[in-house]
């Protein structure tokens, strides 16, 4: 009883957790990157994708010439850890600091392991991408904002993978996109989707194209930004298909917004529930049905009897 207690579904609005969300998103961003430069491409830029762990976000391995190297974002002991396969470990503290000084720091210790990957120095999805050698603007790190938000990945990540196992079709791992700080889920009814029109602030649209490339349905949890944009899971089909945004789906604190264009639980809903596991795998359960109904997917073929 005392794991479950300690691990259940956390608060988000702890002390400096905006200024912590803003800071944290450059840092994944940078560690992200790492990715993008290191592992061999892989469909829909999954190899860029970052991994949730016991103890926070990790690279898992990448290649670097003969070797294998990691990188880990530690929200327990709130540190950033460098690993490589011949027993290489260096690391520096998470604590207060510019996106710049963490850039240089973090890029100096890679060197200092011999690994130089060429990240691409600003980051993407945003509205104002400044690069990171010169972001002085974002400099907040809260220890308990941080851990909290992990928290919540983390638990999410526990009922993704039981929703993961219900669909026997082609579908992402549960991955956290550090462009757009979320944990998702994906899966895939195994026909060609229409070319997508891009427009993401500062990311080429090609990245778009090759994301959306085949028919899609997909959820996960964001945990906000700004001062109006409230933490959330959402889910969405790409295309959408008609009907999709007028149908009833799960629990009724659900809603679609019509700007977002996907479906959002607010992460308040869920907390208030007496059984949040179980609300949340019926929203994700009922938006996909919504997708896969709409959009005549062969779920006879798909599906996992449960």
């Amino acid at each position: 009883m005392a794991l479950e207690s300690s691990f259940a579904w956390p608060d988000l609005s702890p002390r400096g957790w905006q200024g912590t969300y803003d800071t944290l998103h450059m840092w994944t961003q940078i560690v992200g990157k790492t990715r993008l430069a290191l592992a061999p491409m892989e469909n829909h830029w999954w190899q860029a994708a970052l991994y949730m762990t016991e103890r926070g976000l990790t690279t898992s391995p990448m290649p670097c010439g003969n070797r294998s190297v990691t990188v880990e974002l530690d929200f327990i002991s709130h540190e950033l850890i460098v690993r490589t396969a011949d027993g290489a470990r260096h690391a520096f503290a998470l604590t207060a600091m510019t996106v710049a000084d963490f850039f240089a720091q973090y890029l100096s210790t890679l060197r200092s392991l011999g690994i130089d990957p060429g990240i691409y120095p600003s980051p993407v999805e945003v509205e104002t991408a400044i690069p990171f050698s010169r972001d002085s603007q974002h400099a907040s790190y809260e220890a308990e904002a941080a851990h909290q938000c992990w928290r919540i990945l983390l638990n999410t990540h526990r009922v993704m993978k039981r929703f993961r196992g219900r669909f026997t079709g082609k579908q992402s791992p549960v991955h956290f996109f550090w462009g757009s700080f979320d944990l998702a889920a994906t899966r895939f009814s195994g026909r060609r989707a229409p070319k997508h029109p891009g427009g993401v602030p500062h990311c080429p649209d090609r990245v778009m194209i090759e994301a959306y490339s085949h028919e899609c349905s997909s959820c996960g949890f964001w945990p906000g930004g700004g001062s109006t944009l409230q933490p959330a899971f959402y889910a969405y089909a790409y295309p959408e298909p008609q009907g999709y945004a007028q149908r009833v789906v799960e629990p009724a604190a659900a809603r679609y917004d019509s700007k977002a264009r996907e479906f959002l639980l607010p992460y308040a809903a869920l907390r208030a529930a007496p059984e949040p596991d179980e609300m949340l795998l019926r929203f994700f359960q009922s938006t996909y049905e919504a997708a896969a109904d709409l959009g005549q997917w062969d779920r006879t073929a798909l599906d996992r009897a449960i």
